[in-house]
Formats: structure tokens, sequence, C-alpha cells
């Protein structure tokens, strides 16, 4: 003959399926409770090419070249993904903390035979890649309405390579380009 089912037997098989379910789904066994977002990367190639950056690294640099580094990386996981300095680099003059964007070009200048400087130029003006809309409004006739239109066009559409690029940016023509040329870091 079958016994009665008490009130404490209830309770100890509602405890355990609660605990068996809650089990499931704290293990992930359950339903994801974090579905993707719908367009984002479902690879993990995918989402490895989101966080990375491609940069070319040249001059005074064990293996000169283009070479793929973290979107988060700095100037120096790029000249360490080419080889290193060369005994001759003049990394004094180079911002190894400067952060990197997808098509950088990083030269690393080297030291004369005398131990001095090389004769390169250094960068001297605003520079038309790096700068916030801020900095930009130290061009001449830039104010902060065509300085954020730079901005806005160089993060559609990627780094300026010549200065006359600028051209392509609303608001500037011939004459507004030649009042700034003077001003802005070549590219």
């Amino acid at each position: 003959m079958a016994r009665p089912v008490t009130n404490l037997q209830v309770t100890v098989a509602g405890v355990a399926v609660v605990l068996l379910v809650g089990g499931a789904v704290w293990f992930g066994l359950g339903p994801d409770p974090y579905p993707p977002t719908p367009g984002a990367p479902s690879t993990a190639v995918e989402t490895l090419t989101n966080v990375m950056v491609t940069v070319h690294v040249s001059g005074a640099v064990v293996q000169p070249g283009v070479v793929v580094v973290s979107a988060r990386g700095r100037v120096a996981d790029a000249l360490a993904a080419a080889g290193g300095a060369a005994a001759d680099a003049d990394l004094a003059r180079l911002n190894l903390a400067a952060t990197l964007r997808d098509g950088d070009l990083i030269t690393v200048p080297s030291i004369a035979a005398s131990g001095e400087a090389s004769q390169q130029p250094e960068a001297v003006g605003v520079d038309i890649n790096r700068s916030s809309a801020s900095e930009l409004e130290r061009l001449p006739g830039v104010g902060p309405v065509l300085a954020q239109r730079i901005v806005d066009y160089r993060d559609d559409f990627g780094p300026f390579t010549v200065i006359e690029d600028l051209l392509d940016v609303p608001g500037i023509g011939e004459a507004k380009l030649a009042g700034m040329r003077d001003d802005i870091a070549s590219p």
C-alpha cells in the first residue's frame, strides 16, 4: 500500500526542481539570456578583424612594412610588430604612446652617422589626420563648424593622403585651402 505524501516531501521536491532549473540557466544549459545583437560579428574571425588595425611602419626599423596590431595599440606596439627599432633609430623624436588608426603611416626617424638627428624635417603645423576639432580650429579660416566637418569627413572616409584631399570637405575650396596650406603638417 502506498504511503501518503507529506508536505515536507512536496517542499523538498519543489526546492530540488527550482535548484535544477536555476543551475541549468546559471551554467548556460538553458536558453541564452543574452542573445547576439543583430548585425554583431557572428564568428571569432569577424570579431578579431574588428579589433585590429593595419598600419605601415617605415624608416629605422628592423622589418619595415605593413603590420597588423590591436586597435587599442600604440605606436610602440606597431614598432615591436615591425621587429623593433633599428640601431640608428631616433626614438626621442617619435611619440611611442600615440594611439593608432587603421591606415596610419609611422615613420621612425634615424640618427645620422655623426650622431646628430638626421636632416628629415619634423612635422610642422596641424596634423589633419590626428588633430581634434578644437586643434583644427588653429588653422586660418577654420571655425568650430568647419573643424567638425573635417573630423567627420576623416572618420567617414579615412585619413587624408594629400593636403588637397581637404577640397572634398564641404566648405573648403581652393581659396580656403590656399590660406591654410602653410599651417598644415603634411599627411
